[in-house]
């Protein structure tokens, strides 16, 4: 029979795991305490969390939470669950991976499958949210702003045509 700690944990998990946007599988072996604290404080300011759960927790949190979870989970595995933005966490773990050759992205979970390192790679080259959206609303911008621009033209024109004649009519 499992003991309550392990319950309450698979307990909270599986809530965690129904309400995620995404998560992130990642080998852990090998950092210090001071470099996990490190990068927990660095999701943390992305609205995302990195919890460090044995495999077979986070197997029946899964299972729990309807996802299956595949063969994903073997060795030392931290998870980046993530709540928000999904490329934010996914830059942040990336990035510190570089720095700490020990972090190693074992996978991820987007959209209701899991999916290998190279795409959380590349998920974390994609600019954030704030700055897609900053340049669809540019785009969509710019043919109004074009188009009044051709209608000022005009009367622009007739301005400076009558500030000439207003010029000459003086002099």
């Amino acid at each position: 029979m499992p003991n309550a700690k392990n319950q309450e944990t698979v307990k909270f998990l599986t809530e965690k795991f129904k309400s995620m946007k995404g998560m992130i599988l990642t080998e852990y072996h090998g950092l210090t305490v001071e470099e996990v604290s490190e990068l927990r404080s660095k999701l943390r300011a992305q609205n995302s969390e990195y919890a460090i759960v044995k495999n077979t927790l986070s197997q029946i949190a899964l299972k729990e939470a309807g996802i299956s979870g595949g063969n994903n989970f073997s060795g030392p595995t931290a998870l980046v669950i993530e709540n928000g933005d999904i490329v934010s966490p996914a830059k942040v773990v990336m990035d510190f991976a570089k720095t700490h050759s020990n972090l190693k992205v074992r996978a991820g979970y987007l959209e209701g499958k899991f999916v290998d390192a190279s795409v959380v790679s590349r998920l974390s080259e994609l600019p954030s949210r704030e700055v897609l959206i900053a340049k669809m609303l540019g785009t969509m911008q710019s043919p109004i702003s074009g188009f009044l621009n051709v209608l000022a033209a005009s009367i622009r024109g007739l301005v400076t045509v009558l500030d000439a004649i207003a010029k000459k009519q003086v002099a």
